[in-house]
Order: structure tokens, then C-alpha cells, then sequence
């Protein structure tokens, strides 16, 4: 049994730990919190005892198999640093991975060098019907791919990290070559994951597949929610078909199967999607040769087409990925735009 332990104890830390009633592999051991109202409400919700304001104390002492870092995006860099300083075996991190150009390049740094598993919670990657459908499309069900169309109505770091994800592992995380895209909006940048209000991008695979990635308002909707993060969804075209998911519902078109559509409760796999993330760093830290697949290296290259994006709206033109953003982005975006 793997002991696991968390760094943040609030509303993102809460479905972490609620999917380890379906965690089959690791048991919370200890949990960690600045704000020790906070702290004493998440053990005492979760049942753990073992409860720490000061996370190098948490760390040299427990020694958890896995870490959860749950915190706000301001304090990756940081935090990821110290676990990989206290030679953590693995760890669970919160997306958005990075903000902008600086902490992706320090991100990507540590990556290199540190011997952590990093992954990164982007769960509907192990959505029940998207790893069907993904099955599907790696089977040749739809044909040969030609377009993958993926949108959210948040914004492109809040949830575009998520549906660019998807596509990417829709596409069999075929390398991403160029990026072509608009942004508008700065009423985000102040916020806690500052990036610009929408986004619209034309994106390149090596393989030829064209993704259309849309974020914000300007973004189609996907369910009957006026919540607008409820409006995440993914379609890929195939030569003989194709599938789509949101998050309420699906549709597949086949050759073999026709038409076919039905719905999903949203929360109740996301819990199960959850808990399959969590025990894919089991597999991870039991075999190397299973690396998780939403490892920190392939969200590095993610979120690095999400700076390509910005890069290319201030530029006007297409940009070659990886790119290397420009310094001080935010700023520029906040002086071009407001």
C-alpha cells in the first residue's frame, strides 16, 4: 500500500481526496495546510491524523510515496522544487502546470534534472467514455483523422489546459509543430491564473491533423449550464466517421456501429477519473517503464503551445513549436490589449 499525503487542504484537495474511496493501491497518511481551521476540517472529513503546518516537517517525517500538491499556480515552481528536494517519489500537481514563459523555462529545468515523477491533474484524460472513445479512434474506427476541434467557454489557462489535453491525446500525443492564434480580453490577468479572457487558435500536428482550439466566451456551448465551466468539450473528424465528448454527453458515427450518442454524470466520473489518475502514478512508481500519461514533460509541451498562441497573436503570423515566448508576457499582452 502506497502512503500518500497532501500539500493544500482546500476545495481542489477535497476531490483528490474523495476519489481515494475508489484508490485500490495508496492510502492518505498525513496532510499539510498553512490555515489549520482549514487543515483540521480536511482530516477530520478524510480521517487522517497525522496534520502539518510546515511541509518540510510533513515531509521529512512521513516520507510519502506520493505527494498531492494542491495549492494555487503562483507557488508551483517552488513547491515542486521542494519535493524534488526531499527526494519525494512522486507527485500529483494541480493544473494550470506554469503561467507564463518564466516558470514554464524553470518547470521545464527541474523536469530535466529532478528525479520526481511529476504528473499533472488533467483527469479527463481518464474519463471513462474519453478513454472508449480514444480507443476508438487509435483502432481506426472513425478512419484516418483529419481535424480534431476542441473548445471551453473559461478561459485558455483555466480550462483550455484541459481540452488541449485531450487533443493532444486524441492525436496519440503526436508532436505539435505550429500554432496560429488571436487573444482578446484582460479582465483575467490579475487573477490568481492571470492569462488572457478568450483565445482562438489554429494548431498543427507532425502528423497534418489540424486542431481548432477555442476559449471563453467566444467559444461554442457545449451543455444547457450557464456555469461556464461546464462547456468543456472535444470532436474528432475522421475519413469514416467521428466521435464527440462534453461533459454531460458523447456521440460516435461508425461505419460498423452508425450513429450512437448517450449522456454521463459529469461528477461522478470525474471522481473515477480522478482515482485513475492517482493509481496511474502506482503504475509509475512500480515500473518505469509505465510512465503516467499525463506526466509533467508532455504538459510542459502543452502548456508551451499555449504560450505559442499568445506569442503568435502579438506577432501576427504563424509560430514554430516549441517556441520561446517572449520575456515579461504578461505585460505585453496587458499593454497590447488594454
Amino acid at each position: 500500500m502506497h502512503k500518500c499525503a497532501f500539500l493544500g487542504c482546500g476545495p481542489r484537495a477535497r476531490r483528490h481526496a474523495a476519489a481515494y474511496g475508489d484508490v485500490k493501491r495508496g492510502q492518505i497518511a498525513a496532510v499539510c495546510d498553512l490555515d489549520e481551521k482549514r487543515l483540521n476540517d480536511f482530516g477530520d472529513e478524510f480521517g487522517v491524523s497525522a496534520r502539518y503546518t510546515d511541509i518540510h516537517a510533513m515531509l521529512d517525517k512521513e516520507q510519502p510515496d506520493l505527494l498531492h500538491i494542491v495549492t494555487i499556480p503562483g507557488l508551483r515552481v517552488d513547491l515542486m522544487t521542494l519535493a524534488a528536494g526531499h527526494n519525494v517519489p512522486a507527485a500529483i500537481v494541480e493544473k494550470p502546470i506554469a503561467l507564463w514563459g518564466e516558470d514554464w523555462r524553470q518547470l521545464k529545468e527541474l523536469e530535466e534534472r529532478s528525479t520526481t515523477k511529476f504528473a499533472v491533474n488533467t483527469q479527463l484524460h481518464f474519463h471513462a467514455r474519453n478513454l472508449e472513445l480514444k480507443r476508438d479512434v487509435a483502432e481506426g474506427k472513425i478512419g484516418e483523422v483529419r481535424c480534431l476541434d476542441a473548445s471551453a467557454r473559461s478561459t485558455p489557462l483555466d480550462q483550455g489546459v484541459h481540452v488541449l489535453e485531450l487533443a493532444h491525446s486524441y492525436n496519440g500525443f503526436a508532436e505539435m509543430k505550429t500554432a496560429f492564434g488571436q487573444i482578446s480580453g484582460i479582465s483575467n490577468l490579475d487573477s490568481r491564473q492571470p492569462s488572457p479572457d478568450m483565445s482562438a487558435a489554429s494548431i498543427v500536428f507532425e502528423n497534418n491533423v489540424h486542431l481548432v482550439l477555442v476559449c471563453g466566451a467566444c467559444a461554442p456551448r457545449a451543455t444547457d449550464s450557464d456555469k461556464i465551466y461546464h462547456h468543456k468539450r472535444i470532436s474528432v473528424y475522421g475519413t469514416r466517421g467521428f466521435i464527440q465528448w462534453t461533459m454531460n454527453g458523447w456521440e460516435r458515427s461508425t461505419p460498423e456501429g452508425g450513429y450512437e450518442s448517450g449522456s454521463h454524470d459529469y461528477g461522478v466520473e470525474d471522481d473515477l477519473a480522478q482515482a485513475r489518475l492517482t493509481e496511474a502514478c502506482f503504475d509509475w512508481l512500480e515500473d518505469d517503464d509505465q510512465p503516467h500519461p499525463t506526466r509533467l514533460q508532455r504538459s510542459l509541451v502543452q502548456f508551451n503551445t499555449i504560450l505559442g498562441v499568445y506569442t503568435s497573436a502579438l506577432e501576427h503570423r504563424p509560430v514554430e513549436l516549441p517556441c520561446e515566448p517572449p520575456a515579461g508576457l504578461c505585460e505585453v499582452i496587458r499593454a497590447r490589449l488594454g
